[in-house]
């Protein structure tokens, strides 16, 4: 899923609801069966296939911020040219303060991202591991 960076809100939208399977992991977690009712559900097969979108919804996301970076600093070095030419331009110098801050904002977001993949992991291992081990 493709985002647009030039919607900042937009995006951050489309960002929330990629982290959905994120935010639901404890929910698609108790899905697996406990010790008592094993036989009634593949937990390998449902382990790997969470795994697959976990793995999925990750990459994107991460794809995605890095694209707006890119977009954004390019950006930026643009704004910093008109601005350097024509150090009293008001509308110019406003632009770049906001590509900053937008900036910013985007490189946030990947520090966000670790933390959301290392909680997902972190309870997806705690109830996947006996089922399911990545790599397999």
């Amino acid at each position: 899923m493709a985002v647009s960076c030039f919607d900042f809100l937009g995006f951050q939208e489309a960002l929330r609801k990629m982290r959905d399977v994120d935010d639901k992991i404890i929910y698609a977690l108790n899905a697996l069966p406990t010790e008592s009712f094993k036989g009634q559900v593949n937990s390998e097969s449902t382990c790997r296939d969470l795994y697959a979108k976990l793995q999925q919804s990750h990459l994107a996301r991460q794809t995605n911020i890095r694209n707006c970076i890119t977009l954004s600093a390019t950006t930026l070095k643009k704004l910093r040219e008109q601005r350097e030419a024509q150090p009293n331009d008001v509308d110019t110098d406003s632009q770049f303060k906001a590509e900053q801050r937008k900036l910013r904002v985007l490189q946030a977001e990947l520090n966000v991202e670790d933390i959301i993949k290392e909680r997902t992991y972190k309870a997806f291992n705690e109830r996947c591991r006996t089922y399911f081990h990545a790599g397999q």
